[in-house]
């Protein structure tokens, strides 16, 4: 039987300029994301309300609420709000800062030295030749949009805090939580035979998009809603932040063989 025979070959292959002070940049800000962690701290350590604030039943936007008072049934009182929200802003800034500076060719290649970036693959039909875009360019552009998303989010829900009563804190919490968790997810996938750091990737996306299905599901009304909403969130900071140091570190090396050459 006689059809159109469709395989792939190899097209022109291409290293993406590792060594350039933007691969650099992007790097560093995508692992500084974990600034977060020490802001927080700081913010629950100056917590003021009837009870002491606790990470198993507080929701983050607690401790960036503006006003002191009770908020759907929570006695909340933040007097570090102001630094709780400026590190969502500062740490949305740093995962757009990096989803903007790190490219496509870069994602592909920033785990394994001694690849190569191939942006198109050529497909044979009949009559004709096509090129088409290959499956890591496509995984590698997703994390970027994903990565994006997921930081504009945070920067919403820390110019928006939860108590100012608008709709988009909610909006821009669900940005962060599923555009980070799946881009996580795919470059997990895009590294899986590059380095042992894709499957702590997926792990942190598997516990980040697990726990944010249990949350739709319950609305919430679990036990312990911050140890909930945390499974959703600190997976994703500390996912994209080790990604930044995996990328960082291969520029470090990649600059440093240059000096030395």
């Amino acid at each position: 039987m006689e059809g159109h025979q469709i395989a792939p070959a190899q097209a022109g292959g291409f290293l993406p300029d590792i060594r350039s002070t933007r691969a650099n940049i992007g790097g560093w800000a995508q692992l500084s994301v974990v600034q977060y962690f020490v802001a927080e701290a700081a913010v629950i350590e100056a917590w003021a309300g009837p009870e002491a604030y606790s990470r198993a039943t507080g929701f983050i936007s607690d401790l960036g609420a503006v006003s002191c008072g009770v908020y759907e049934d929570r006695a909340v009182c933040s007097p570090l709000h102001w630094l709780m929200n400026a590190s969502f802003v500062v740490q949305g800034l740093a995962l757009v800062l990096g989803a903007l500076f790190l490219t496509a060719g870069l994602l592909c290649v920033a785990a394994r030295p001694g690849i190569q970036a191939r942006r198109f693959r050529e497909v044979y039909g009949s009559a004709a030749r096509a090129r088409v875009l290959t499956v890591p360019w496509i995984l590698a552009v997703a994390v970027r949009i994903l990565t994006g998303v997921a930081g504009l989010g945070t920067v919403i829900v820390g110019l928006v805090p939860e108590d100012v009563g608008s709709p988009w804190h909610f909006a821009g919490a669900l940005m962060f939580f599923i555009g980070g968790g799946f881009a996580l997810l795919m470059l997990a996938i895009l590294w899986l035979r590059q380095t042992p750091v894709s499957w702590f990737l997926a792990a942190c996306a598997v516990v980040c998009l697990g726990a944010l299905v249990i949350g739709g599901v319950t609305g919430m009304d679990v036990p312990q809603p911050g140890t909930l909403e945390r499974l959703m969130g600190y997976p994703v900071t500390i996912g994209l932040a080790a990604a930044g140091l995996v990328i960082a570190q291969r520029v470090r090396t990649e600059r440093k063989s240059l000096r030395a050459g």
